[in-house]
């Protein structure tokens, strides 16, 4: 990928492995409308071609802040018509995000408050310093989570946890994330980034058909009842049987080597 972003650094790791860090220290990464902008042209273009992506790792600049939610400067005097334009720009943005096949890591590395918290949960999975810490402090703002806070937060630490967190704006530790099921890794403080990038590589370096199948089949099978969702399931899994990766799969396990996945 060689787009150049304002707010947004893309690093190509190789082999269809990205490293995706929001690039506002200077504002503890705070998203203002250009990230906006720029989140929403990065995840258009991977969902308009996953394959040429395996896997993403979102982090934020500097040990300091993964994302400390929106410019509230930007926003301040802002009009009502003004501020549901953004808004507006926003939910786009993270209806591409949520939409992606191509499975992002988020690597949260210091505070994610507000939006960004929604960004982390907009992951398929967080792995987190144990310094980070969480919250969703918009009630204390006279807003509310607008950006999938309310259906991600629930779906990962569940109903009562989420209205405790969403109704008080308390922050958290990224440990109390952990122990909730929201985050799946702690790290050491600087070994975030790397470990993910560890377990996006093991990702990357599978069968990509087979990921984003699979990705699929749970993100969509989760809203279905059970009998719906097996029969996704199946759907998803049919779509592998005539691919040169599975013929490759069988014949490199049996050949007792590495496959070499083309993702066709």
């Amino acid at each position: 990928m060689e787009r150049q972003y304002e707010t947004v650094r893309i690093e190509d790791r190789g082999e269809g492995l990205l490293l995706v860090t929001l690039n506002r220290p200077d504002v503890a990464n705070a998203m203002n409308t250009q990230m906006g902008s720029d989140l929403l042209a990065f995840f258009e273009e991977i969902n308009a071609a996953p394959s040429a992506q395996r896997c993403i790792v979102l982090t934020g600049a500097g040990e300091r802040a993964f994302c400390a939610g929106g410019d509230l400067k930007e926003r301040n005097d802002m009009t009502d018509e003004a501020w549901q334009e953004q808004h507006l720009l926003f939910e786009r943005m993270i209806r591409a995000f949520i939409g992606c096949p191509v499975p992002v890591i988020g690597a949260v590395n210091g505070a994610a408050y507000a939006g960004g918290c929604e960004l982390a949960l907009c992951c398929d999975f967080i792995y987190a310093a144990e310094t980070a810490r969480f919250a969703l402090t918009e009630v204390t703002l006279g807003i509310m989570p607008g950006a999938g806070g309310t259906q991600n937060l629930p779906r990962a630490v569940g109903e009562r946890r989420a209205k405790e967190i969403i109704l008080t704006g308390r922050p958290f530790t990224a440990a109390e994330a952990y122990d909730w099921g929201m985050v799946n890794r702690l790290c050491a403080p600087g070994r975030v980034v790397e470990e993910a990038l560890e377990t996006g590589r093991r990702i990357a370096d599978n069968a990509p058909i087979s990921v984003r199948q699979a990705k699929h089949a749970i993100h969509f099978g989760m809203q279905m009842d059970l009998a719906s969702a097996m029969m996704f399931e199946i759907e998803a899994y049919n779509r592998m049987v005539p691919t040169e990766d599975r013929r490759e799969g069988v014949l490199a396990f049996n050949e007792k080597r590495q496959p070499r996945f083309k993702g066709r």
